[in-house]
């Protein structure tokens, strides 16, 4: 069996020459990430994972990734599970055929959208991972990469917080922490994962006070 630096090399060389440059905040970089908190994670729950599904699901979990606005975005993670699966299949003949279903499944769950139930150890450790990056400062930044993507606005300028209105993330990247970012840590599957979302959600506390100390002029 190839082993995961060689077998993480070739996939890095496909994605690079197939993956499409459009979408910042599901690169190569993402990928990596999630790949070193996926092995994070797992070695703070005593390495009982098997890495060789995180490796592919992790650099594979975005193959189909549709945009925030698009109807079958909640299929996105299906779609980039079956595509993940022929790809293991034809183009990394050398990958574990009995590790595939594993992969697959770790794909279809790791999705906020998609409301599947993460049923084994490595999908819900990927998805904890894949969480991760919602949070901290690399959340932040994608939380408002993704608003500029979307033509969205970055908060609302009379109540930020949304103190007195509905929070509506689809216009109001701000109102994303409150909706769902911050409430990220407590839906995290394992215990490691819990305890590093919570110290990443930290800072995203600390930048939504001191944007909204900016915005009503009080810094």
């Amino acid at each position: 069996m190839m082993n995961l630096h060689a077998l993480e090399q070739q996939f890095i060389a496909y994605l690079k020459a197939t993956a499409s440059a459009e979408d910042g905040s599901h690169d190569l970089g993402h990928f990596r990430r999630v790949w070193n908190m996926c092995r994070r994670i797992d070695a703070a729950e005593e390495g009982k994972g098997d890495l060789y599904v995180l490796l592919a699901a992790s650099y594979f979990h975005d193959l189909v990734s549709l945009p925030k606005n698009h109807p079958d975005r909640s299929r996105s993670s299906v779609l980039a599970a079956e595509k993940t699966a022929v790809l293991l299949r034809e183009e990394f003949p050398f990958f574990p055929a009995d590790r595939i279903d594993a992969v697959r499944h770790a794909i279809e769950a790791h999705s906020f959208s998609a409301g599947i139930p993460a049923t084994t150890y490595e999908a819900k450790v990927l998805q904890d991972a894949d969480r991760m990056e919602a949070l901290g400062a690399i959340g932040i930044a994608r939380t408002f990469y993704t608003a500029g993507f979307m033509h969205s606005r970055m908060f609302h300028e009379e109540d930020p917080l949304a103190l007195e209105r509905t929070p509506d993330d689809r216009h109001f990247a701000l109102d994303h922490f409150q909706l769902k970012l911050l409430q990220l840590p407590d839906k995290m599957q394992t215990a490691a994962g819990r305890v590093i979302a919570q110290q990443k959600a930290a800072l995203l506390v600390s930048f939504r006070e001191q944007m909204v100390r900016e915005v009503i002029g009080e810094d």
